[in-house]
């Protein structure tokens, strides 16, 4: 037991820090820094007014024998405290006492020269911290943290070598490195070699010991055999075949087809009664409920309906829900403008052109075996929220992923290329991974990063809102006649699509829970989550746009109107092609150079809600 505490004691002021080891109480620290200052301040005030009665020592050639200022030297210890009496051994840098702390017993338990070092390589931490002796406390509590994780670590016990890591790396990389970096530091400056280069022959070296010291029986030496002939004919030929020999029969075979399959689990179907609604009879409350009813285009639901046959130009007025006042459009929202349910020329031209690059196989278009090369490719995520007809916010979020070499084929090459990122006119930001990636300038970027495993996120952006695609437009519509209330989804595909939607989920978050339900076209309800599930296979790019319908009856206590009650949808879907959603597309630094290889990209919904 060397030092148990560090501490950092200004001549005028509060301790700016005091370090212990675990097993040494903080309080008793201070009572030993406590009583370092007391001392000083006594001897200063011996110095200053020799007449003074409560100067510590009263004899005259004790005093004599101290000197002017003892405390005041560059170095020195002391014997503090009474009952607890503990020994300091402390060195003044430009005003800031650094105090080490140890037991003041006189055995041979007590190392004063360790403690000493100690107290030193504190000082050398100080310094580095504050970049010269000129030691401050304002200067201190600058580099407050990486002082005190460096002082953490000196009072435990660190070498010249790992000292002198940790200081080369306080100023410029953060405290992990400078915590975590001396691992192997003696290791590399002494020219040793690590434990991962030499573990291959330690473990040969164990398995040699362990076979020769095994306690094994010493087995009967044999005849040698003569040599068998390696070409010779196996004994399996001359074995004859039985097929019906390797099943063995059971004896207590019952010919009881219960018993045989006693062991199956059969989900028993529920009776036809229960499917079907209940019939209340009673005044007020008259009509049909429990059960659920698939039901075709009807005539009472589409009344409800009635005149919403174009999604956003015709049908329901946006000014009954958002306010008389109508909100004008601005142009250039991501192409809204453009889905309408007309045809255009350029419209047909970009489905025509969709579909001539739909029609070749995407697996010949973006096959690539990874062993050739690393491969880059774009993940977008796009979040929307409508309400009613009106796009109330969008945004989207796209990540460039590299996939290198496996690690078993690149070995410890590294993989280091330039590329650069084209279309870029609606992009916000770009925020690189700068330990991976770099930027030179003009759209060009550096990649060099080791081989791993797994694809590795090296760029992501954002784009404008304003210049953000929609693939999808929805529109919730919600009404309330008396005790029934009808929820209406309508969505349109966006016509610029390279390809359609396909997979598409509209789920519909219930109000209430419903005691009957009529859906067009068929849905999958959940009761314990309260919503309704479509599956749409493909919405395509142009045409009238589709409808989900949805009545129930709701209670009149629930709500009186549709601000109480509402019903709010979110939509998921998810596509793979040879183009990003945003249009921002990747290209090789020099021309005609295969630095990478750019397989298919893929766009997914976020955050994708109408209410």
């Amino acid at each position: 037991m060397s030092c148990l505490a560090l501490s950092l004691q200004p001549a005028n002021g509060s301790d700016i820090l005091i370090q212990t080891r675990e097993w040494f109480p903080p309080a008793r620290a201070l009572v030993a820094t406590s009583a370092f200052r007391k001392t000083r301040l006594a001897f200063a005030a011996t110095k200053h007014n020799p007449n003074n009665p409560n100067h510590l020592y009263s004899d005259d050639s004790a005093a004599e024998s101290i000197g002017d200022d003892p405390l005041a030297a560059s170095s020195g210890q002391l014997i503090v405290g009474v009952e607890s009496r503990y020994r300091v051994v402390y060195r003044l840098v430009n005003g800031i006492y650094v105090l080490g702390i140890t037991t003041a017993d006189q055995d041979n338990s007590i190392n004063v020269f360790e403690c000493i070092h100690i107290v030193n390589q504190s000082v050398s931490v100080i310094v580095t911290a504050c970049r010269g002796v000129d030691v401050t406390p304002e200067k201190l509590n600058r580099k407050y943290a990486e002082i005190y994780m460096a002082l953490d670590i000196v009072l435990r016990g660190v070498s010249n070598i790992r000292l002198a890591a940790m200081l080369a790396s306080m100023h410029g990389d953060g405290i992990a490195k400078m915590v975590h970096s001396a691992l192997d530091t003696e290791n590399k400056i002494r020219g040793a070699e690590t434990w991962p280069a030499v573990e291959v022959h330690a473990v040969e070296h164990q398995a040699s010991i362990d076979a020769f010291s095994s306690d094994q029986k010493p087995e009967k030496q044999e005849e040698p055999e003569a040599p068998k002939d390696p070409f010779a004919a196996s004994e399996s030929i001359n074995k004859q075949e039985d097929l019906v020999g390797e099943f063995k029969k059971d004896k207590n075979q019952s010919s009881d087809l219960s018993v045989a399959l006693a062991g199956l689990e059969v989900t028993t179907l529920p009776p036809a009664e229960a499917t079907q609604a209940t019939h209340i009879s009673v005044e007020g409350f008259e009509g049909d409920y429990g059960g659920i009813e698939f039901s075709g285009e009807q005539a009472s639901l589409g009344e409800t309906f009635e005149g919403f046959s174009d999604a956003w130009g015709g049908g329901l007025d946006a000014s009954e829900f958002v306010g008389p006042k109508k909100i004008p459009k601005q142009q250039g929202l991501g192409g809204l403008e453009l889905l309408q349910t007309g045809d255009s020329g350029d419209k047909a031209a970009a489905a025509k052109a969709a579909s001539g690059a739909a029609g070749t196989p995407l697996e010949n278009q973006l096959f690539r075996n990874r062993n050739e090369g690393p491969e880059m490719y774009i993940v977008e995520e796009i979040s929307a929220e409508f309400r009613e007809s009106l796009l109330a916010r969008v945004g989207l979020m796209g990540l460039f992923y590299l996939r290198t070499l496996p690690p078993k084929t690149a070995g410890d090459k590294e993989t280091e290329f330039s590329f650069r990122v084209d279309n870029t006119s609606a992009v916000k930001r770009f925020v690189m991974q700068s330990s991976k990636v770099s930027s030179l300038g003009n759209g060009m970027f550096h990649v060099r990063t080791a081989p791993s495993e797994e694809p590795l996120p090296i760029l992501k952006y954002s784009l404008l809102p304003r210049l953000t695609p929609l693939p999808l437009r929805v529109r919730l519509i919600q009404r309330r006649s008396g005790t029934l209330l009808s929820v209406m989804i309508q969505y349109a595909s966006n016509p610029d699509l390279q390809v359609p939607l396909s997979d598409v989920t509209f789920i519909l978050k219930l109000p209430v829970d419903p005691t009957l339900l009529k859906v067009s076209p068929k849905a999958v309800l959940n009761r314990a989550e309260r919503e309704l599930k479509w599956h749409v296979p493909e919405i395509p790019l142009k045409g009238s746009p589709g409808k989900l319908r949805v009545r129930m009856p709701v209670d009149s206590s629930e709500g009186e109107g549709d601000q109480e009650i509402e019903a709010f949808g979110y939509v998921k879907f998810s596509m793979q092609g040879t183009t990003s959603l945003s249009g921002v597309c990747l290209r090789t630094a020099t021309e005609g150079k295969t630095d990478f290889y750019e397989v298919s990209h893929s766009y997914q919904s976020g955050v994708y809600t109408c209410n």
